[in-house]
């Protein structure tokens, strides 16, 4: 592996349909329950914006692939007041398997710029965030974490 454009993986395996996994990573009624609100059409080109408890912008980025409920990837842009952080996009893939009688989904994020400060923050951040949205699917509450602001 490249040490300057590090790559982040992370695996999880939900008691959720694949369907219930997409509209849970696409839905903003549902992404605003476990992280941020997420809005897009989710088409190619199209933009994606994640936005804060008080309207202001925390990420954005542009829809590469879309393939429900198995595949979406997009540019994740993090905003001004996203920790003063102000580099490149990088890249988020999800993909989204059936395995047995649970869906796996892997998250990769990757395309990093060299020394991403980006990169530091997510390795603590999408685990947390999947964790939440596990739980939100599998029983209807997320994880006590408070909110993500």
């Amino acid at each position: 592996m490249n040490m300057n454009k590090p790559t982040f993986v992370y695996v999880t395996y939900v008691a959720a349909t694949p369907e219930q996994v997409w509209e849970g990573l696409t839905s903003p009624e549902f992404t605003r329950q476990y992280w941020k609100r997420a809005e897009s059409d989710w088409q190619p080109g199209s933009p994606v914006t994640h936005w804060n408890e008080d309207d202001t912008v925390n990420l954005q980025g542009e829809v590469l692939e879309s393939d429900p409920p198995h595949r979406l990837v997009f540019t994740f842009g993090a905003a001004s007041d996203y920790g003063g952080l102000e580099e490149a996009p990088s890249r988020v893939t999800f993909t989204i398997d059936t395995l047995g009688g649970v869906t796996r989904l892997t998250v990769t994020h990757d395309e990093f710029p060299p020394k991403s400060k980006v990169y530091e923050q997510i390795q603590m951040g999408w685990p947390a965030i999947l964790s939440n949205l596990k739980s939100l699917l599998e029983t209807g509450q997320p994880l006590a974490f408070g909110r993500w602001e």
